[in-house]
């Protein structure tokens, strides 16, 4: 399945932090130390030396991954016609049959982070909230079976 290429301002912050982080900081400190390790002599069995330059290709690995992602996102900044209606970005409260209350916002698989309750648009919950209202029964298709909700709340700005 192909991931949308959505992502929210604060979503795109992040990963361009990323970056500039393990481009600008992580990589000389890491190749500073390889360089370091290096010096003291042979390589083969120099842990230093061999960790580092494992380090090396994980940051370079993510250094380009990143790049490619973000030249392939495209940041959605929600519109006023959105208000009312669950689109992308959007904080939904939701409750369930047994009347637990939850929150979700509907965030790019980049931004995914389920401790900040962020929930990926590609993912079965957010595909039957699209284009709902306050008061809407859903009805969404899980792996352990049916699941529905009641949508109480919908927010653009936290």
């Amino acid at each position: 399945m192909k991931r949308t290429n959505y992502i929210t301002r604060a979503g795109w912050e992040k990963l361009e932090l990323e970056l500039r982080y393990l481009w600008k900081e992580k990589r000389p400190q890491v190749t500073k130390s390889v360089q370091e390790a290096a010096a003291q002599g042979d390589r083969s069995e120099n842990a230093e030396y061999i960790y580092g330059k494992k380090q090396l290709r994980e940051i370079d690995r993510r250094v380009r991954f990143l790049t490619k992602r973000l030249d392939e996102l495209k940041i959605i900044y929600p519109s006023e016609q959105q208000n009312g209606k669950v689109f992308f970005g959007a904080w939904v409260s939701l409750i369930d049959e047994e009347g637990k209350q939850a929150e979700y916002q509907l965030v790019g698989p980049d931004e995914l982070d389920m401790k900040e309750n962020k929930i990926s648009i590609d993912s079965p919950t957010a595909r039957a909230l699209i284009g709902k209202q306050v008061d809407d029964e859903v009805e969404v298709k899980t792996p352990s079976g049916i699941m529905w909700y009641q949508i109480s709340a919908i927010c653009y700005k936290k």
